[in-house]
């Protein structure tokens, strides 16, 4: 599987090197190989993360600073990404979003009385959908970008805390 996953990657064009699927590959892969290597997840509790300062950028996002978290932390992501964002997290938006249509709906409802007396498009109102439409344009390039970075980082996280386990467990030049 392992060698499959390096000669996909070996074909990659320069240009699909960036791609947000790529990266999701490279970060659930990393994260795979972390699992695989973390036989004993336990030898990471209590080990500081302020030695290693790739995976310190994670420290204020976790209430514990050990490495254990960390671990937790990335596996978690990964099952976020493969199986799609928790059912609590995805139950509390739906209620949120619930509140946010009815408070939107109860409003629109007033004004709508007013809108249908105009029936016909202004020109303003046509630069305005063109403008929302640039609007998400932007809005997605900016979070395309982000979320390239943010795995990016996780990936390199996870390679972090793989090579940091397999010191703490005496197992260096193993795999490599």
């Amino acid at each position: 599987m392992m060698m499959m996953q390096m000669q996909m990657q070996m074909q990659e064009t320069p240009k699909q090197k960036n791609s947000l699927f790529n990266a999701m590959n490279s970060f659930i892969g990393a994260v795979n190989n972390m699992d695989q290597t973390v036989m004993v997840p336990s030898l990471l509790r209590d080990v500081p993360v302020d030695e290693h300062s790739e995976l310190s950028s994670l420290k204020a996002d976790v209430d514990e600073g050990d490495m254990y978290s960390h671990y937790q932390l990335l596996k978690s992501i990964r099952t976020d990404i493969e199986w799609g964002v928790r059912c609590a997290a995805a139950d509390e938006r739906c209620k949120e979003s619930l509140k946010i249509n009815r408070t939107n709906s109860s409003a629109s409802t007033s004004s709508s009385s007013s809108s249908f007396s105009s029936m016909s498009l202004s020109s303003s109102e046509e630069e305005d959908d063109d403008d929302e439409e640039e609007d998400l344009e932007k809005q997605f390039q900016f979070h395309l970008v982000g979320l390239h970075g943010v795995l990016s980082k996780l990936t390199q996280q996870a390679n972090c805390l793989t090579k940091c386990y397999k010191k703490e467990a005496g197992i260096g030049g193993w795999g490599q």
